[in-house]
């Protein structure tokens, strides 16, 4: 049973059950250009099974205990629809529990780096093609409570770890694999030699890119949208760049960018957005420059939660307000991603819960009245970026690094003045300067200074000072969920604090954040 979704391309369904790394495994299949979703388990059911008419399917891993009364289980008409089965870590002991096979709990953990070594007379063909060459060993990922201990029929042992002796099986029959660990993360360093081998067993032909997905969205805009007027609140990020150049590309001047200077962007950020939109695009552009009603509003405002309420409501406000002034538009474009649309399903079941509200323009569809363009919510970030690239835009641009809805006004703690940003504004682009100076910009994933709400004393010439201390942050991360501090070395660190404080005036002393997410947040605030 195969069909293919609304893009044309053949799907890959990856079933939730809940794990932290769900989302891994579509990154991995994504880069191995094959098209994916995920589907929390409860959403799928025989009749999704058959609207969605997928290629193959991956079981994910998930929290629960398949020994536990009433936990979760794939529909039955998942296993007889001939298909190409992945069972992973929990998706592994559902196959065997509802195919016939046992799973027993307690005193069977096993968590972290392991390694998996062969059973002895099964050959390493079909998806576990390729591993054990080197050492005769493969190192894995364990993160399991319960194993399995008696196969289903059908089913054979391929590799066994300390713990878990049924850690690779297969049924190479009905092309079903199961493996107890995870091979969507990269400390199981073969395991996408494994998810490259299923995806070419089950027949996909890598034609997932992004100059297909360019050519297809454009014409799903065009069919969307007809001869109506399209609005995008531009923010000068990469997803409502990359969105709205696209639209532009489809509709040309139906569409209007509303890009709102709230005054709390960095050093000459508005010029540079309204240049290049403007000028280099020829996109039609309403810059609103509203940094005194904004900074008027916070000041004496130093509680970090009512600061984004603020800003959140006042963008509302003005984003209306400018947008009221273009005649007939019906649509309003949001940069949303595939991770925002995912963490907006609850996977708990019940009613969805919103996790994630998207920064800039949360609220606007309803209180407008506006149907949403929405292009790249089937995308990753790193897609994203691959499609920036397909059309055109500058790498010095898709590339930079994320900057929060909220803006400056986060990263400085504490009330907000005119003066405090301008410090700031000064010290990030110096430590911005650095880092591209010293070739690293793009090894890191965001980074930033804040000026702390705490005044020290110095020495400076042969007077005494009393200025300004601030932070560095500087971390490197794969989606921004969890993040390690990136290790500078000492003699960049000092460089850096030499040139803030001789070229900043109000700073005098200079730190670096070695915090990682967590416990900390990216973010000061």
């Amino acid at each position: 049973m195969q069909s293919t979704p609304s893009s044309g391309h053949d799907r890959l369904l990856i079933v939730d059950f809940g794990s932290q790394v769900t989302q891994l495994i579509a990154r991995r299949l994504r880069e191995l250009n094959v098209y994916c979703e995920i589907h929390p388990y409860q959403n799928v059911t025989e009749e999704s099974l058959r609207a969605l008419s997928p290629r193959a399917i991956i079981l994910s891993g998930g929290p629960d205990s398949v020994t536990r009364e009433g936990s979760p289980r794939a529909p039955q008409a998942l296993f007889e629809m001939g298909l190409p089965v992945f069972g992973i870590c929990y998706g592994q002991q559902v196959m065997m529990e509802q195919l016939g096979g046992r799973v027993e709990g307690g005193h069977h953990a096993e968590y972290g780096r392991a390694h998996v070594t062969p059973a002895d007379g099964h050959s390493l063909d079909g998806i576990f093609a390729g591993l054990f060459a080197e050492s005769g060993r493969e190192q894995v990922w364990m993160s399991h409570g319960d194993r399995v201990t008696a196969l289903a029929p059908g089913f054979e042992v391929v590799a066994t770890s300390p713990n878990a002796p049924y850690a690779m099986i297969v049924d190479e029959a009905r092309k079903f694999y199961a493996v107890q660990f995870h091979p969507e993360v990269h400390h199981t360093p073969n395991g996408k030699v494994m998810l490259e081998n299923f995806v070419r067993m089950a027949g996909f032909t890598g034609d997932w890119t992004m100059a297909a997905y360019k050519d297809e969205a454009i014409r799903k805009i065009r069919e969307q949208v007809g001869d109506r007027k399209v609005i995008c609140g531009l923010s000068g990020g990469v997803d409502s760049s990359v969105a709205a150049v696209l639209i532009h590309e489809a509709i040309g001047d139906q569409l209007t960018c509303v890009f709102v200077d709230h005054g709390l962007l960095r050093l000459n950020e508005a010029d540079e957005v309204v240049s290049m939109f403007r000028d280099n695009y020829n996109i039609p552009l309403i810059h609103a420059d509203e940094s005194d009603l904004f900074l008027g509003e916070l000041e004496g405002v130093s509680d970090p939660e009512e600061k984004r309420k603020t800003i959140g409501r006042l963008f509302i406000d003005v984003f209306q307000k400018h947008a009221d002034r273009i005649d007939g538009a019906e649509f309003l474009a949001q940069g949303t991603l595939y991770p925002d649309v995912i963490e907006s399903v609850s996977f708990s079941g019940g009613p969805s819960v919103t996790i994630k509200s998207h920064h800039n323009v949360g609220g606007l569809p309803e209180k407008m009245g506006l149907k949403l363009v929405e292009p790249l919510r089937e995308l990753f970030k790193d897609e994203v970026r691959a499609l920036g690239r397909e059309l055109g835009l500058p790498d010095s641009f898709i590339g930079r690094h994320p900057f929060p809805g909220p803006g400056l006004a986060i990263r400085c703690p504490g009330e907000i003045t005119r003066d405090k940003l301008e410090i700031l504004r000064k010290a990030d682009a110096v430590y911005i300067d650095q880092i591209r100076k010293h070739g690293l910009y793009d090894e890191i994933w965001q980074a930033f200074v804040a000026i702390l709400p705490v005044r020290t004393v110095g020495v400076m010439g042969d007077g005494r000072t009393y200025d300004y201390a601030c932070a560095l942050r500087a971390v490197t991360s794969v989606d921004g969920m969890t993040a390690d501090y990136f290790p500078f070395t000492h003699d960049f660190l000092g460089e850096t604090a030499t040139r803030i404080i001789n070229e900043v005036k109000g700073i005098n002393r200079v730190t670096y954040d070695i915090t990682s997410k967590p416990p900390g947040t990216i973010e000061w605030e």
